[in-house]
Formats: C-alpha cells, structure tokens, sequence
C-alpha cells in the first residue's frame, strides 16, 4: 500500500492536443480516491499514466517513495481493473484469478491460498472451477477484481468498472467494491463518468473539465461548497438550477431579484459568503439545489422572502419524493461552464440552452415531500431554503464566498 503523489502532471500528444494539464493531487495511503468528470474530460487519460499506460509529458509522478515516469507498468506494483473485464474465456474462475501470480512463478501453495482468500471476501467460493460464459454480468466483475486482489498491489486502478451493468447491478457492486476497499485497505483509483457513483464511493473525489482540475474533496465538501459554477452544475441530481439574477439591499440585508419576485438572502448565508456585499447591484448566477426547495406545509421554516410563486407544469410522484418542474421569470445563466455542462449531455441540449436564453425562459425542478398536495398547472408557491443558495460571479464562474 501506498500514496500516490502527482506534481503538475501533464500529457500533450504530437498533435498538440493536451488531455490533461498541470494536475497536481495526492491520493492517501489507503484511500479511495475518485475522477469523474464528462467524457473525453482527462481522467482515464490520467488514470492511465499513473498505470504506465501512457507517457507523461511533464510532471512528476511518484507511488509511495518512487518515482515512476520512467517504470514499466509491471514494475509499478498497481492492479488495474478494466470495464470489460478482460477475462480468459478458455480458463476457469481459479485460472483467471491465479494467471498473474503464475506468470510472476508465485509458489502454487501460495497461489491457492490467496486465490480461496480472494474468493471467499468476493463470494465466489462455488464458481472456481466454473468459466466465465456461465457467470453473470456482476459475477464476472468480481473474478476481475480478485485478480487484482490476490496480487496484493500497492495501488488498484478501475476504469469504469461497471459501466457494462444493469442499474440495479450497478448499485449492489459499487456498495460491494466500496466495502472490499475498505476491508483490504488498499489505496485506490476509480474513474466514472457518473457522479452519483463518485459521490457514494469515493472518500474524495476529484472533479475534471477539460484536462484540468477543477476541485477535489470529499462528496459533502463537493455538494455544499463548490469551487466553481461547473462542479456546481455537475454534482448532485437532479442538477442544481441556475439564473442570472441581481443582487439587492432590501430590509437590512441582502436579497437577489427574481424577475418580479424578491428572494431574500438569510442572515447565513450572508455571513458564509461576506463578498456578497460586494456585489450588490451587479448581476450574479444564482444557484438553488432541488433539494432546497419544499412545500411550505412541510418546511421547518417559510417566511417572508422565502417563498416564489410559480406554476407547475409537471408533477412526478415516484412514492420517496415529488419531483416538480416549473419555469420562473429570471433569465437562463449562459457561461462556458453552462455550455460545458450542456455538452455533457447533449448537442440538442447546448441548442436548447442557447434557445431558452435567447426566449427569456428558464425551466427550474424541485425535489418535495412525497406527501406534498400541490397541483398541475394552478398557481403555487415553494418555500426556498435560503441560507442554502449559491453565488457565481458571472464572468469566472468562480463560487462567490470569502473576500478574496
């Protein structure tokens, strides 16, 4: 076991193309360390020069006390984990497991030995003998984690490893890979383009755009403090809403303007985020999780200033929540991180950003108490957690917080 140390790694390839700039990070012994980001982001391209797998640029990157730009991928002492498996169909279970232990001419005791180990922590004691087209989808997953297991390496390196699962499969394994980590206490790398799996594995978890990082730090820390409007728009589902909105003195305080509406700020919030006040009467990208939403029947707490009126056009009740969709009167934020974040999806969805900006109109979903009774297409009001919003500044797209 060991940490994993990166200093302003880079990798540029002939073309010019960089995939990956400057990364600086340090991966602790035994943690479990996550790269999510959109697709062709970097973090597979980093994954694989910590692997050896590709050539790094500039930079220095060490594993434990070494370091290893210029070492061979086998003399690394990592096992990496590959989304399809790569699994000898002609070999048994044991085989398959046991193939880099025989190929390192480990002694055959020894190789039973950690091969049962293995077997018993991943629950494949009754498939050893068995080939891996008579094994389900999650089983064969599990034979290509006890081959790295039972080389007991100083690092594991997963690339998307269950992207080929079923949804269901797909949360049952990342429970179980997030529990054999823990168990063996082995320093780990996982790269996912899904941020729900990054968010309930990972110890930290550090966010790419672009070949750059963006933040790194643990889900909590990611979900209520984001550096940046892009790991914002990234992390968390549903996606946290935006728009363009103005900063205001009202009653003593602050407040932004929401089209006709008055949105007040809590004396919190305020405090957290003391350069606010620096930005009064200038516009700001408000953000507002789902989740920040509520009825006012359930919230704790609806005063004045709490509250928007709105009109739902789409009601989703799938019996733990509510999921309602409505459109307010404040303008669509259009940054690059928005662009970003469209692209992630969709080119239509980068289209229908630019269209709804260019309309004036702004779609916004909140997350309710599945117990709420509020109807389709009748004029509501949502009670708003404001000591919870979030602040970008329009031109950086940097989190408003501190005076700095």
């Amino acid at each position: 076991m060991a940490e994993i140390v990166l200093e302003d790694v880079t990798k540029r390839y002939g073309d010019g193309t960089v995939a990956v700039e400057g990364l600086s990070l340090e991966i602790k012994d035994a943690e479990f360390m996550v790269f999510v980001g959109p697709s062709g982001c970097g973090k597979t391209t980093a994954l694989r020069m910590i692997a050896g797998l590709e050539t790094i640029s500039n930079g220095k990157l060490k594993i434990g006390d070494n370091v290893v730009n210029d070492m061979q991928p086998k003399d690394r002492d990592i096992a990496m984990v590959f989304q399809n498996y790569a699994l000898y169909p002609h070999m048994s279970v044991r085989d398959n497991m046991a193939f880099g232990l025989k190929l390192a001419k480990t002694d055959k005791g020894e190789i039973d030995e950690r091969v049962n180990e293995a077997a018993k922590v991943l629950g494949l004691d009754e498939y050893l003998d068995k080939k891996p087209r008579a094994l389900s989808g999650g089983q064969r997953q599990r034979v290509a984690m006890g081959r790295a297991i039972v080389r007991k390496p100083q690092a594991f390196l997963m690339d998307e490893p269950l992207s080929n699962l079923d949804a269901k499969l797909r949360v049952q394994m990342r429970s179980e890979i997030a529990r054999i980590q823990k168990d063996l206490e082995v320093t780990t790398v996982y790269v996912t383009h899904d941020q729900i799996e990054a968010m309930t594995m990972g110890d930290r978890v550090a966010v790419i755009k672009k070949g750059e990082l963006q933040q790194v730090g643990t889900p909590t820390e990611l979900f209520e403090h984001p550096n940046n409007l892009f790991v914002a728009g990234f992390i968390g589902s549903p996606s946290m809403n935006f728009a363009q909105t103005t900063v205001e003195e009202t009653d003593g305080g602050l407040g932004v303007k929401f089209g006709d509406q008055i949105l007040k700020i809590s004396k919190e919030a305020a405090e957290t985020k003391p350069a606010l006040k620096n930005y009064v009467g200038k516009e700001v990208v408000l953000g507002i999780r789902p989740q920040d939403f509520e009825d006012p029947e359930f919230a704790s707490e609806s005063g004045e200033g709490t509250r928007l009126k709105v009109n739902l056009d789409l009601i989703e009740a799938v019996g733990t929540e509510t999921m309602v969709h409505f459109k307010v009167d404040a303008p669509v934020a259009v940054t690059d991180d928005m662009r970003e974040l469209a692209a992630d999806i969709s080119d239509a969805e980068i289209a229908q950003l630019e269209r709804r900006a260019k309309e004036g109109s702004n779609e916004f979903t909140a997350v309710l108490d599945p117990r709420s009774k509020l109807r389709k297409n009748e004029d509501e009001e949502l009670a708003v957690d404001t000591s919870r919003l979030h602040f970008f500044d329009t031109e950086t797209s940097q989190g408003i917080y501190d005076q700095e």
